[in-house]
């Protein structure tokens, strides 16, 4: 845990949040400023600031986000339709909390380019 972190607290539950999920490795809750019908995030409970800061010990966890999205799609009926999954890096790339997520998006038609 990284003290500080927003994202490190809320997964701490010393803040509160809509979970949506949780395990040992990965937590998933509504974001609060939600850019489509479902917009959750999920992220690893290890405090991790982006991509860039990923290491080898952290190839499972980094699997593991994507499996949980995957799942929660499934659960929450968006997958036959379609999501987007977003990961933002720095500050270009538009990541304004400095502990890796993964953007669920769904509800709504995409479009692209994105940004």
């Amino acid at each position: 845990m990284s003290q500080g972190c927003i994202f490190c607290k809320i997964v701490a539950g010393e803040m509160s949040s809509s979970f949506i999920y949780q395990d040992d490795e990965v937590t998933a809750f509504k974001d609060i400023n939600p850019q489509a019908p479902s917009h959750i995030l999920i992220v690893p409970n290890k405090h991790i600031g982006s991509v860039g800061d990923a290491s080898g010990e952290d190839q499972a966890v980094l699997g593991k986000l994507l499996l949980a999205a995957a799942q929660i799609a499934q659960e929450k009926g968006v997958a036959n339709r379609g999501y987007r999954l977003v990961i933002n890096t720095g500050v270009d790339g538009g990541q304004s909390v400095s502990h890796l997520h993964v953007h669920l998006l769904a509800g709504r038609q995409m479009s692209w380019p994105p940004g």
